[in-house]
């Protein structure tokens, strides 16, 4: 859970990257940002969490390097809605994943995982409110974005 979870948010810090070398000196750069920094913080604490734990990252993370800043540039080269519609579509899955991550530690044992359970539940509200971000800033106008992204 630990790896896939770094993974992810590994992959998320690529993506905004991405997004950032092309559309960084836009309009759109500061709201870009924002939601990376917190991704930063998110892959801060699961680096932190792995090293606690002895657990190692995930061999793949040279392809989610790559793959993470191409899907973020090449949606943002469509233009802001491109990229917010990439934002919509990856936070949407990851909060799903955190939602299912929950109700399985909330099944299994809550109190030894309160603290995991705390910092997963944190990071899903922020995943949501970067969703929510997307579709204010018009990622629904970027039909073929979104659509091309969820098949992903």
């Amino acid at each position: 859970m630990l790896r896939v979870d770094h993974a992810g948010e590994y992959g998320a810090n690529r993506i905004y990257a991405g997004q950032m070398a092309v559309l960084g000196r836009t309009q759109s750069g500061p709201i870009i940002q924002n939601m990376w920094d917190q991704e930063k913080m998110h892959l801060q604490k699961f680096n932190e969490i792995l090293g606690e734990n002895r657990v190692r990252p995930t061999l793949l993370l040279p392809l989610w390097n790559v793959a993470g800043f191409l899907l973020g540039a090449s949606t943002a080269l469509l233009g802001k809605e491109g990229a917010m519609a990439c934002t919509v579509a990856v936070e949407e899955s990851i909060s799903e994943h955190y939602n299912s991550q929950i109700r399985a530690l909330m099944e299994e044992d809550p109190e030894r995982y309160r603290e995991l359970l705390q910092l997963i539940k944190e990071f899903r509200d922020d995943e949501l409110e970067h969703h929510d971000t997307g579709l204010e800033h018009d990622a629904e106008s970027c039909f073929a974005g979104s659509r091309a992204i969820k098949g992903l």
